[in-house]
Parts: structure tokens; sequence; C-alpha cells
């Protein structure tokens, strides 16, 4: 039977720790997703609902983007998956009700965790200019307010349109292009705060800012390098490709300041074998500080240059350009300089440089320990050189595999949801809906945080996520939407964002995917594109949690109808009642989705075309795979100070928290901790159980304090500590951004660690 949410905040003040867990899943995932599942949804609720997740004629997952093999289990999810489909279709509500209950005062005090367990919104709410508390508002009358506000603003660009990766193709294609009717490229997305890094390296290099493998493609591999990612939490259904893998032969290295125990061992609960031992995964693990990871690869490609044999001469002469440059830079590589960036011994490098020499086809994976860094995109662009080096690009087996995080995150850029687009693409939407689209490139996040901040945005709305948790330099950012006239959030549940608001706030509750979409052309489905380019339908099956729900699409359509009028000669009454007619339109604006309705109607969907990968062609500016040759750097830390790298734990997904354990990490009933290596705990005189600020130092001078974290002693590498977000978002100067790419530099925060004042 479902149970209540919580009516108070848990105490979090005395986290409870023991050994972190050697290995993943297993009977203890299937019994704590059930757990979780039961609560929010009840028994009955929770089998016909999880027995439909990444099913063919069921709805994509809610949770990361993964992709589903062609052969399904009747359980194709994961714990964290079952997490995020039992919060979407949980049976708790926040009515009027609540809102005339909790000012947003209130609401302010609460953690995340406490908002999110409320359960799903009903009602669209609104909160006027001075007053405390929201209150019911009709859809026609929210509109209007929007329209007032988009009205009286001097330029379309003081507005900000922001996404999040939740969002389906179709809402996501007729959002851009309301925005860009109204005048603006303000389309910052949650990409600019996590793979902007590898799109801007792989698009110079590649020419196409996606991965380039398959599932297959990870069976067929003979080595898997997973860098800078935790997959047991962030993408738990990798490790059964993993596992497969293995089967086949792969040997697998792990790049990571953390030991983690999925990629340990992983206990496959779908096998009797595996729910008893489970498999080994990792062959190597490099425990590699912070930021080092570019040193790495480039002492590497040194190594494979200077292995007789070891460069596919044949590839690189008729697929690249720039070799010459890059192999006088990595011929320069330093021993010495590389084990300092790194932390690495020359025996370990040594046994991955045999790894790699022995595979023939590599593939290469990552997330955010290589995007969130100042030189993560010259970090991305050295494990390019080290593929192509190898003609490990455009061959069955091997390739680039950034792991993107929500479920269609990567869709969302596919359908120009990018504060920068590219020329073609606006021709094409010029062509194809007779108007002029703004060719000035938009504000991405920071840029749009400080828009707001300086008065030179004036209405903020986000078509999902929760804004104000995910973003950097917290007291920064809430201050810079507190500035705005108009926020407005279409939500499925109470966030942190709903607290934080302008002089005016609107809420827009929405359908989630598990939901039945009912449009006047009969029952919709949406569609998705997971991580490695396979486009498929999403099909929702439960009643939806309120009747006055609107879908996404519905959304846009009707915003855009107020707001355009009958100047817009786009027919959005139309693409609200039937979404093929979204469909139809994607298909002449955006290459690879031709005959997009009759393609996705079968129950597999279809792969995008992606050059590099079909048939080793490079549509880069210089026709082919480029070289590139940076200088090599990595973070210097003063004396007596710690590299603060911002991470996930088991009980949460992005900003969504569901509950206060790290079962893995050996953290129970509490998030404020610190992960810190016994060596450096004893240099800087720390007991473990002992609390301290996190107090971070950035050229500005600012003072930027996280208050009360416990120390926990843990198996990092020397010089780096860990702690969750958002808690440590505060930490995080707003202009500490990547090169090229502008990302938050989440993973390489310089922080003093201070006698907590509540120790």
């Amino acid at each position: 039977m479902a149970t209540k949410p919580p009516t108070g905040d848990p105490v979090q003040d005395a986290p409870q720790v023991d050994a972190p867990l050697r290995a993943a899943a297993g009977l203890p995932a299937v019994a704590h997703s059930l757990k979780i599942a039961q609560q929010q949804m009840g028994v009955r609720r929770t089998a016909l609902t999880l027995l439909r997740v990444n099913q063919k004629d069921g709805f994509d997952c809610p949770g990361c983007a993964w992709p589903e093999p062609d052969h399904r289990h009747k359980a194709e999810f994961c714990e964290n998956g079952a997490k995020a489909v039992a919060e979407e279709a949980t049976l708790r509500r926040v009515t009027p009700d609540f809102f005339a209950a909790h000012p947003v005062a209130d609401l302010a005090t609460r953690s995340g965790y406490w908002l999110g367990q409320q359960g799903r919104l009903t009602h669209p709410m609104y909160l006027a200019d001075g007053a405390e508390r929201y209150e019911p508002v009709s859809w026609e009358r929210a509109f209007d307010i929007i329209a007032e506000e988009l009205a009286a603003l001097a330029s379309p660009d003081e507005a900000v349109f922001y996404t999040s990766g939740r969002t389906s193709n179709e809402a996501a294609f007729l959002y851009q292009l309301f925005a860009r009717e109204f005048g603006t490229n303000n389309l910052p997305d949650c990409s600019n705060m996590c793979h902007e890094s590898s799109g801007s390296a792989l698009t110079e290099t590649i020419g196409i800012g996606k991965g380039s493998v398959s599932l297959e493609d990870l069976y067929k591999s003979d080595l898997i390098i997973v860098a800078g990612q935790n997959p047991g939490t962030n993408h738990p259904r990798m490790l059964s490709a993993l596992e497969k893998a293995k089967a086949n032969g792969a040997k697998i290295i792990t790049i990571n300041p953390l030991p983690e125990a999925g990629l340990e061992r992983f206990k496959n609960p779908q096998t009797p074998q595996g729910m008893l031992k489970g498999a080994t995964l990792t062959d190597l693990f490099l425990q590699i500080r912070l930021g080092g990871d570019q040193a790495l690869f480039r002492l590497l490609n040194k190594l494979i240059l200077e292995t007789g044999g070891a460069v596919d001469d044949a590839f690189i002469e008729e697929h690249t350009h720039g070799y010459e440059e890059f192999t006088e830079a990595a011929r320069s590589a330093d021993w010495d300089a590389t084990l300092t960036a790194t932390g690495l011994e020359r025996a370990e490098i040594e046994e991955a440089l045999a790894l790699v020499l022995a595979s023939e086809r590599t593939v290469v994976c990552w997330a955010m320990g290589l995007t969130q860094h100042k030189h993560s995109v010259p970090t991305i662009r050295e494990v390019v050189n080290f593929l192509l080096l190898r003609g490990n690009i455009g061959r069955p087996g091997a390739g680039v595999c950034p792991v993107r995080g929500h479920s269609n995150v990567q869709g969302d850029r596919t359908m120009g949801v990018f504060e920068r687009p590219a020329p073609a693409f606006l021709d094409a939407l010029e062509k194809e809906f007779g108007f002029a689209p703004p060719r000035e490139h938009g504000f991405d996040v920071v840029r749009a945080i400080e828009a707001l901040r300086d008065g030179a945005a004036k209405v903020f709305f986000a078509m999902g996520g929760n804004f104000v948790a995910a973003s950097p330099d917290t007291d920064v950012t809430e201050a810079a939407m507190r500035r705005a006239a108009l926020t407005v959030h279409v939500s499925t549940k109470l966030n942190r964002s709903h607290a934080v608001t302008g002089a005016r706030a609107l809420i827009l509750p929405t359908l989630g995917r598990t939901e039945r979409d009912l449009q006047g052309s009969g029952e919709q489905f949406v569609t998705v594109e997971d991580s490695m380019s396979m486009v498929h339908a999403s099909r929702g099956r439960l009643t939806p949690a309120s009747k006055h729900l609107l879908s996404e699409p519905a959304i846009v359509a009707r915003l855009a109808r107020r707001v355009l009028g009958e100047a817009s000669r786009t027919p959005w009454e139309e693409f609200e009642k039937d979404y093929a007619t979204v469909r139809d339109r994607i298909a002449k604006v955006i290459p690879g989705f031709e005959d997009f309705n009759a393609r996705v109607s079968g129950s597999a969907g279809f792969t995008l075309p992606h050059g590099p990968r079909d048939e080793r062609r490079f549509p880069t500016t210089t026709g082919k795979a480029n070289f590139t040759a940076a200088p090599v750097e990595y973070p210097k830390l003063p004396e007596g100070r710690l590299l603060l790298q911002t991470l996930r734990s088991h009980d949460q997904y992005n900003t969504t928290i569901y509950g206060l354990d790290d079962r893995y990490r050996g953290i129970r009933n509490g998030r404020r901790v610190v992960l810190v290596s016994p060596h450096d705990s004893q240099a800087l005189g720390l007991a473990d159980g002992s609390y301290v600020d996190l107090v971070s130092e950035w050229t500005d001078g600012v003072e930027r304090r996280a208050p009360g974290f416990r120390v926990v002693h843990y198996p990092t590498a020397r010089g780096c500590a860990a702690a969750y977000y958002p808690e440590t978002n505060v930490l995080i100067p707003l202009d500490a951004t990547a090169d090229t790419s502008n990302t938050p530099t989440s993973k390489s925060v310089v922080v003093r660690l201070e006698q907590s004042a509540t120790d």
C-alpha cells in the first residue's frame, strides 16, 4: 500500500558510515526498488507500471539515456529507473490545499528531498507580485500572464527559455520553434551543465557532437575504457552491457578518482548466477587525480607513437588532418609531469598501455568526470586523438561513447534546443515555416544567470528541470532568479525552483512519461533519442494524476497561439491535436528524420545517421577527422587545500533526491558528508567523524561556504575530495567554467576545510 509523504524534514545531522560495498545490484537493488515503488504507488500499480518501462510498446524511462537492447527482459529497468518511475507515477498529490498551508517562505526552508516527496502537482498555480502563497489559476489566465510579461519586454532577448532533458522530441521541437518565432535564441538547456564539453570537442574533431558507438559495438570490443563515470549509480543498465562485453572477451580499464562498486563487481539481478556471485568488470583500475585525464591520454599517445606497428597509418593518411602537429606535441609528453598530474605509478600506465596495444577494437566511455573541468574540451580532444591513432572510429567494436544523463537530453539538442544553432538548421526552419529566425547567438545557462543577475533578462521559462538547484553558485543564481519579473516552470513535481521566484511566478503542471496523452485526434505518443542516437516511441498508459494537467506539446502550442497571435502562420492548434503533424514537420527540417512517422511506428524505432560511424565520413571544416595539439593542463593545488568534485549519491538522480542513503559508498541517513582520503585527513588534522565547513577559493576573493559536513575517511585519490550536489553547488563560482564549452567546473573546485562551528 502506498504511504503518505513526510510531514517534516528528516534530521540529517548525524550520518552513519560503514565500509563501502564492493559489488552493485543483486538482491539489495531489487528489494530497494520494490520498497520505494510500493511506498509511492502501492503493490498493484507497481507491477502494472514497472513492467511497461522501456518496453517496445511501453514508455521510455524518465531517468537516464542508456539505450535498450533489441531483446528486452520483462523487467527492463534498473534500481534508479524504478525510483524515477515511482516518483512520477506516485499516488501522492500536491493540491491547492497544500499551497494554502505552505507559504513560499516555508517552502524555501524545506529540503529538496521533502519537496519531491510531496507528490504530483495537480493544478496550475500562480504567485502574484507581493503574495505569500501560490493560488490556483486557470490555464487561460496563466497564458495571459506570460503573454503580458513577454509583450512588455524591450526585446525578445530579455526572455530565457530553458529546457530539461526529459522533454520529448515533439515538445522540444515546438518549444524552440516558438522561442525563435518569438524572436530569440536564448535556449539554454541542461546539456550546458554536463556534456557541452563533449559536444564541443567532438564537433571539432569528428564533425558530430554525439557518440559513435552502438550496444553491438560494446559487445564486439576488445577493450572498453570507462573514464570519469560511475555507471553503477548513474547508468546502471550499462553494467549489463559491460558484463556481456566481458563475457565476449573484452577487457575493461576504469579511470576514476573513486573506486565505484558497480565497476568492481556487477550482480546481475536478471540471472541466478548474477544474483549469487556476479561478474568482475574492471581489469585495471587507474585511480587518477581529478583533472589528470588529459595528461594520461597524452602520454599513452606518445607511447603508442613510439611502438612500432601500433599506429594505423592507412587510416590516418586517408581520413585525418593535423597529424604532424599532434605528433610533435605528443612526443614532448613527460613521464614525471604525467605522474604528478595523474597521481599514478609508472607501472600502472605501462599496464594500461599493454592492454591498449593488445586491442584491435577500443571504445572510450566517459561522463561528467571528464566534462566539468576548465580543460575538459582539450581532454576529450585528446581522447579522440587516442582513438584516431589506431583507427578506432568508424570500425565495429570501437569509437567514442559519451554517456548522456537525462533520458532525452540528446534528442532535445537534435530538435534544435541550442543557443548557438547551425545556420543550416535556421535555413531549414525558415524555409519550412516562413519566418526569419534570429541569427545572433543566445544565452547558455551561465550567461542566462548573468543576464538575470544584471537585469538583461526579465522572464525565465523552464520546460521541466530544477534550474535553481542544478545551477552553480547557488547564492548568485537564486539572487538572479529573484530579480526576474516572471518565472515559469512546467513541472510534474515540486522542487526548489518553485520556491525561488521572480516578482511573479507560475507553476504549470504537465503529464509525465507514464501517463496516457489524449488530444483532439485521439491517443498520442511521443519520441525520444537515446545516448546512441536511437529514436523510438514512448507511450504512457496510466490515467493522468489530475484532469487539470496539459501535455508539454499542448502547453507550448497554446502559449504560442496566445503570444504570437494571428500573425503566426504556424498551425499550433493542429500540432496540439495531433503530434504526427509535428513529426511530419520535423522530417522536413532535421536530416535523418525523413519519413519520421512511418519509421517510428515500428516497435523498435530507428537509428539516426552518423557519418563517422557509418562510412568514416567526417563533416568537419577540413572534411577529415582532426587531430589536435592543445597544451596539457591539470589543476594545481595550493598547500593545505583539496580538489573537490561534486557527485550524486545512489539515492538521487540529478537534483531529484529519492532518499538519504548512498548504499554503495556506505553512507546512511544523511547527505552532508565529505569524502577525504585518510592520508589527506591526517595531513590536515581531520578525524573521521569530525565536522567541517567547505570553503571554496576563487580568483574573485568571494567566500563561498557550505557548512556542517561530516568528514568520512574514504579511499579517494590523494589531494581529492568528494561531496554531493546540489548541496555543494554553492561552492562553484559562476565564472569558473570550461574553456570553449562554458560548462561549470563542478569536478575541480579548490577548497579548504575549516572546523565547523557545529562540531
